[in-house]
């Protein structure tokens, strides 16, 4: 059995206005010696940002700052700015999060070439209204009916005045051109997405609409196992293995006491994202200690974050939506449990 040791809580909230309510749900980039989290803060409110510490070694943090290092400006996000992941794509820092409007909830990118300056570039996922998204797929796509479940809300049209669209969270950019291709995984519940680009200049709307008309395509993982089958979605930035992409995601289910997420593992093609090879039949840890399971929500291991440290995986995770814990695990060791789970 893969040995997994939970290393415990890393980060607490504190008395700063912006994050009183909770930390949870880290971006983890490595730079020598270093680690850089970029977390999600909550103030009172339900308002988020991000906040921004600095740790040596996987685990020791030496500093802190006491102040958002990027914080809601536009519209689409003035209710929060959530959830960030990070990578390095071509000398350039891209940081994904979720901007929230109090109505949508959408993926957004900032970038930055030093990690202190970020320069927000916008939504980048598509803005489609559940109607738009119907038509667009056809009465012959054969997708899970789970998506009119969680999607129905989007037949309103407008909420206190703000147009509705489909909620696309979970933004995750793979950290290296494949091919020359930009990729990213996103989740439209109940399912794990990916799209291909060039540039970022790609993502017009009529490349969305073209997108909808073959989203069977685009479909890159969907639920199989028990502690996944209410939805899945995308975790950390997929790590470049000798084996394959691996991908550390979350996985829901239901149960009477609500829904429980847990870390789930997967390994996708090297040269063809698209094509998923092999996946944990089992969650890769799960609700258990009491930073876990109770919280602002309760039964809640959120992976975002994941650095190799001499062969040691560390996962950094939102528990209880409340505060950071991490997790570690010999990275060979789960590629081969993961290889004894193909696909």
């Amino acid at each position: 059995m893969l040995e997994v040791k939970k290393e415990g809580v890393v980060l607490l909230k504190t008395g700063f206005g912006f994050e009183n309510e909770g930390v949870l749900n880290p971006a983890a980039i490595a730079d020598g010696e270093f680690i850089h989290l970029f977390y999600r803060a909550v103030s009172k409110g339900n308002y988020s940002s991000i906040g921004y510490c600095k740790l040596k070694g996987p685990l020791v943090v030496t500093e802190r700052n006491d102040k958002p290092i990027i914080a809601p400006e536009f519209p689409y996000e003035s209710h929060g700015v959530e959830d960030p992941r990070i990578v390095k794509i071509d000398d350039l820092y891209f940081l994904t999060y979720t901007a929230y409007d109090g109505v949508n909830a959408l993926g957004a990118l900032a970038t930055s070439a030093d990690l202190i300056h970020f320069e927000k570039n916008g939504l980048i996922v598509a803005q489609t209204t559940y109607p738009e998204f119907c038509k667009l797929i056809g009465p012959n796509c054969a997708i899970n009916e789970k998506y009119l479940r969680f999607n129905e809300n989007g037949q309103l049209f407008e909420k206190d005045g703000i147009k509705v669209y489909m909620w696309d969270k979970n933004l995750v950019f793979f950290p290296d051109r494949i091919n020359g291709k930009m990729h990213f995984l996103h989740r439209i519940k109940p399912d794990i997405q990916i799209t291909t680009i060039t540039e970022l200049t790609d993502l017009t709307p009529e490349f969305w609409k073209d997108y909808f008309q073959h989203f069977e395509e685009h479909i890159v993982m969907t639920s199989k196992y028990a502690h996944e089958v209410s939805y899945i979605g995308g975790g950390c930035p997929p790590i470049k293995t000798e084996f394959g992409w691996l991908l550390i995601y979350h996985g829901v289910h239901d149960t009477i006491d609500g829904y429980v997420y847990s870390a789930c593992a997967a390994l996708l093609d090297l040269e063809n994202p698209q094509k998923e090879i092999a996946r944990l039949p089992y969650p890769l840890f799960e609700p258990e200690y009491k930073w876990e399971l109770i919280g602002e929500v309760n039964n809640v291991c959120f992976p975002t974050g994941a650095i190799d440290h001499d062969g040691i995986l560390y996962i950094y995770y939102g528990a209880a939506d409340e505060q950071i814990a991490c997790t570690s695990v010999n990275l060979q060791s789960l590629l081969s449990e993961l290889l004894t789970n193909k696909l």
